[in-house]
């Protein structure tokens, strides 16, 4: 059985301070042969969590696919690079949804990502109207195919999936264990057509969308679910504790 995965994103929250008092809580503590734990920091913060972090993976929150140019207020992958960070989250619903990222500008950033030898950590999900009209299947199933694109099989199985359906984020709903196993099924199940069975296995999918301490363990025994994308409870020490230390 693989390794768990499970992330934290703090977003647009925390400053090098907030990090450093995080990190002295959590990283002595966060050590589990069987899950791989991680974070996400803003990009003010990431500096001070690649030096203060010893058993969590810092991982930044978002990257553009060029490596220079005319493109203000953005990071690209050398400048990630130069401060260590080897994961990276993209395509996330809050990019998708508040400033028109598209399923081929994650493609981009998945292909940059992995030339350069970075793991991304590659998000999709439906809104509350696809979900309740039933084409969620079919919407992440177009959004893996398109996300995946020209990344070869070798190259796939480095990449992490976060499903988060967009209506369980920060909403206080999640998917019961049920549906989030159905999509991420629907995801292995794409990939297995995009590859072959053997590649999909070994791809980590992530569930997020709420998750809790409350929660995780039930969500963690699906088949298809490998691990966890968490927002708000990542912010709490106490919780980020209980969650990538679930098994013990």
């Amino acid at each position: 059985m693989k390794n768990k995965v499970i992330f934290g994103n703090w977003k647009m929250n925390g400053t090098n301070a907030d990090i450093k008092a995080f990190l002295k809580t959590v990283d002595k503590k966060a050590k589990n042969d069987k899950v791989i734990a991680g974070l996400a920091v803003p990009f003010t913060a990431l500096e001070t969590a690649i030096k203060k972090a010893k058993n969590i993976k810092i991982a930044a929150e978002n990257v553009h696919w060029a490596e220079n140019g005319a493109y203000t207020g953005e990071v690209s992958i050398p400048m990630l690079q130069e401060l260590g960070v080897e994961y990276v989250v993209i395509g996330h619903s809050e990019r998708r949804e508040m400033f028109g990222e598209t399923d081929e500008a994650v493609n981009k950033k998945a292909l940059a990502l992995l030339k350069a030898g970075m793991v991304p950590i590659l998000c999709c999900g439906e809104t509350l109207e696809t979900y309740e009209n039933k084409k969620t299947n079919k919407f992440v199933s177009d959004q893996i195919k398109k996300g995946f694109k020209d990344i070869s099989a070798e190259d796939a199985k480095k990449v992490i999936i976060a499903y988060e359906p967009i209506w369980a984020i920060g909403t206080g709903k999640t998917a019961t264990p049920e549906i989030a196993q159905d999509v991420c099924a629907t995801i292995r199940e794409t990939l297995g057509k995009v590859y072959n069975k053997t590649i999909a296995k070994e791809i980590a999918i992530q569930y997020g969308g709420s998750v809790k301490p409350a929660n995780i363990k039930d969500l963690m025994k699906q088949k298809d679910i490998d691990g966890a994308l968490v927002g708000g409870a990542s912010l709490i020490a106490e919780d980020y504790l209980e969650l990538i230390n679930y098994n013990k």
